[in-house]
């Protein structure tokens, strides 16, 4: 990505714009960060406490008995958010998909096994073990650059 700074004196008010081949997720992710008033929090809930949560210190974020959990440096929260909100909010470059229930944090992954035949398993520097459901394995390959 490039970015080019222009100083306008007759300019009164700050214009930003976007040059692109074509829309992509990058473009789209560009302007959602630029057009936000207020930052992306993400409130983590544990013993009638709220706390706002860090997005490094995020290992993932998965659905279990109608609940959304999100594991952290910290300990595990309940979120009262679904998980395609979470995947809008989060960064696209360090958090993929893994399965309808699952987003990991592709900056505490420790490795990937491609072993398994039509998945994938993943390792979590926390020492947490998710698989890849086949319909994102495309998805994480292409992520991957494999």
């Amino acid at each position: 990505m490039q970015i080019e700074i222009k100083v306008d004196k007759n300019c009164k008010e700050l214009k930003v714009i976007v040059v692109a081949e074509k829309i992509t997720g990058e473009v789209n992710d560009v302007v959602k960060k630029l057009s936000e008033d207020t930052p992306q929090r993400i409130v983590g809930f544990r013993d009638s406490r709220a706390a706002i949560l860090n997005e490094a210190d995020l290992y993932r974020v998965y659905s279990a008995s109608g609940k959304i959990h999100a594991v952290t440096s910290g300990g595990e929260y309940i979120l009262h958010l679904r998980l395609y909100e979470l995947e809008q909010k989060l960064d696209r470059r360090s958090f993929v998909r893994i399965s309808n229930s699952e987003i990991v944090n592709l900056n505490q992954v420790k490795s990937f096994d491609l072993s398994f035949t039509g998945t994938i398993c993943i390792r979590l520097s926390d020492g947490t073990v998710s698989y890849v459901s086949r319909r994102y394995v495309s998805k994480i390959k292409q992520v991957l650059g494999i």
